[in-house]
């Protein structure tokens, strides 16, 4: 998955019950392939643009950091007051502001971009108003922290930016001159809420044990990374904010009122579906995935038999092969070279087959340490920024573990550390996916609104899953039943995550029917109900949905060509169109893309 990896939310502070917005990790280290010089209606695009980027440093500076306006290295979330009434009013002025530009703009592209923005503007605004109505703010403060930690301290940062961390730091301990400790302000706020309106819902029970099981790893990496990089004057505030992230996680045990039942409000619900991209009835959604589930155990049933027959085994159901194959567990020592080499394997066959063009430069494949296992469990690209990048790139970063669950308890899984998922994985977080999806945006030079403001899982997510499909037909037969195995996985998830919203299925009855029908360890299944329950009730869906509209917009463009389809100019164009939605890019695919080729065609001939 792409957290961008996680999301705004660990960056940023936002309740951890609200539905954040996706966003990259910024890294400042120049490096070779800088974007070109953006063309004239790009550059006025991103003046439009500016105006949210602004909006978003005033009100999460953390977050405009993070995506790489300048600035707001040392500038922190405040959580002094009640800022929502004032957001409101901001993002309103700014949208009358590009409505007005948009009944003066000429340029087709640039009024995509002000639609995108608008858009985003007023979704964010419907997305504050249903929290507000219905929930109140919890906030998880080490995973806050951490995350702001985690992401300037990163080795792609330059040094001189690394130093407004320890300001942040003692900023965040209130240790800075007219600030307080950012806990109490959490607590102030939290209190605040609940005293205006009773009737709010409090976070889910099972999140905020969660969240305090994993706080012990998270205050260590915090003093890991800051020891590591050993910036000057780190050690004061560290020590401040260890104690007081351990003062707030009593007081929160002690004050924060739960809710034994993970559903949220309805209406809720729903809105996390669109903000994460899904623009069907749920009904729908549930009914293609269940469609789509059992049409791939039948391909998987195919292939596991093809496998047994050529490997001997027993058994050939498919739940059995992959038990067996599982077995195949890497030496610790051989997780990184397996991973790099099939990498190497991957772009050899994705330059042979003409599936897509890649760099010349190598891809970042790195271990994840322990107290990024803890914030992010799994597999993920860490993103590079996506405004004002100057030739930086991401990295894909394989997680080994789980954190320990609330009775300490530490599950295990094995999905990701034998040789046959090592294809589908790579080319999901690598290449051709999610590592070379962000290099396109960066090398081709794409707006601010279509990089940023289009940023949502079902853009991001289809783009990796294809990528999955595209390699699948290459690989040894033991890497295509894990790639069918991770197909499956998605369209579970398109019908669990709203099932268990629901009501229709128990959370417990998720991991059973994941370990039992997907083969999935215990520790993945948890991890993925967790996911639907309350990490991002309602991401888990972008997969399968995503991966969806882009095939379907695929097959118009091969019905529309014929034998004139290229699938190499054709993955080209739709890596070179940044993060817009399925509904844009079939524009731009059908607009573009087939009258260009089949002009190509006609010239040939």
């Amino acid at each position: 998955m792409l957290t961008l990896l996680c999301s705004l939310l660990a960056a940023t502070a936002a309740p951890s019950n609200a539905a954040a917005a996706p966003g990259p990790s910024s890294h400042g280290a120049s490096a070779p392939g800088a974007a070109p010089a953006p063309a004239a209606w790009i550059e006025r695009s991103n003046t439009n643009a500016r105006l949210l980027l602004d909006l978003l440093a005033k009100y999460s500076p953390e977050s405009a950091s993070e995506l790489g306006v300048d600035g707001h290295d040392e500038d922190i979330l405040d959580l002094s007051r009640d800022t929502y009434e004032a957001e409101r009013a901001d993002t309103q002025a700014v949208i009358a502001e590009l409505q007005k530009r948009l009944a003066a703009e000429t340029d087709l592209k640039v009024r995509q971009d002000l639609d995108i923005l608008i858009h985003t503007a007023q979704a964010n605004l419907e997305t504050d108003a249903l929290e507000r109505k219905h929930l109140l703010p919890y906030f998880d403060m080490a995973g806050l922290i951490y995350g702001v930690v985690r992401e300037m301290t990163d080795p792609r940062i330059p040094p001189e930016r690394q130093k407004s961390l320890v300001v942040r730091l003692e900023k965040y301990a209130g240790l800075a001159k007219g600030y307080r400790p950012a806990t109490l302000l959490a607590q102030e706020r939290y209190l605040e809420r609940q005293s205006a309106d009773p009737s709010l819902w409090g976070p889910f029970q099972g999140e905020v044990e969660q969240d305090q099981a994993k706080d012990v790893a998270l205050i260590a990496g915090i003093r890991e990374l800051m020891s590591r990089r050993k910036l000057p004057g780190w050690e004061k505030p560290v020590a401040a904010l260890e104690k007081q992230l351990a003062d707030h996680a009593a007081w929160v045990k002690a004050n924060v009122r739960t809710r034994a039942d993970h559903r949220l409000p309805p209406e809720v619900y729903a809105n996390r579906l669109q903000h994460y991209g899904l623009d069907l009835p749920v009904d729908e959604l549930v009914s293609r995935a269940l469609t789509s589930f059992s049409e791939i155990r039948n391909q998987m049933q195919i292939t596991a038999g093809q496998i047994a027959r050529q490997r001997g085994f027993a058994d050939a159901d498919y739940r059995a092969v992959i038990r067996e194959l599982k077995k195949e567990q890497l030496p610790a020592d051989q997780v990184m070279p397996t991973y790099r080499a099939r990498l190497a394997e991957i772009e050899a066959i994705v330059r042979r087959e003409h599936i897509v063009t890649l760099p010349d430069r190598a891809a970042r494949i790195r271990l994840a340490s322990e107290a990024e296992n803890a914030q992010v469990p799994a597999p993920h690209m860490n993103a590079p920024r996506l405004v004002g990048n100057t030739g930086e790139y991401g990295e894909f970063v394989l997680t080994t573990a789980m954190p320990p669950d609330p009775t300490g308890k530490r599950l295990v899984y094995d999905d990701f550390s034998h040789q046959a998922d090592t294809w589908t994985l790579t080319a999901h977080e690598a290449r051709p996916g999610h590592e070379l999806q962000f290099a396109k945006i960066i090398e081709a030079g794409v707006s601010t609104a279509r990089a940023v403001f289009a940023f949502n899982s079902v853009n991001v997510e289809g783009w990796a899953l294809y990528a999955e499909a595209e390699l699948q037909p290459f690989e040894p037969l033991d890497g295509q039943l894990f790639a069918l195995q991770a197909r499956m996985q998605r369209a579970a998830r398109a019908f669990l995550d709203p099932m268990v919203n629901r009501g229709e299925i128990a959370p417990a009855e998720v991991v059973a029917f994941l370990r039992e029908e997907v083969g999935l360890s215990e520790g993945m299944a948890t991890q993925e109900m967790q996911r639907y329950v309350f990490n991002e009730p309602g991401q888990a869906t972008s997969y399968f949905y995503g991966y969806q509209r882009l095939m379907e917009t695929r097959e118009a463009a091969e019905i529309a060509l014929r034998k004139a389809f290229d699938r190499q100019a054709f993955n080209d164009f739709v890596l070179s169109q940044g993060l817009v939605p399925p509904r844009l890019l079939r524009e731009a695919v059908m607009s573009e893309f087939v009258p260009a080729q089949k002009a190509k065609a006609a010239a040939r001939h």
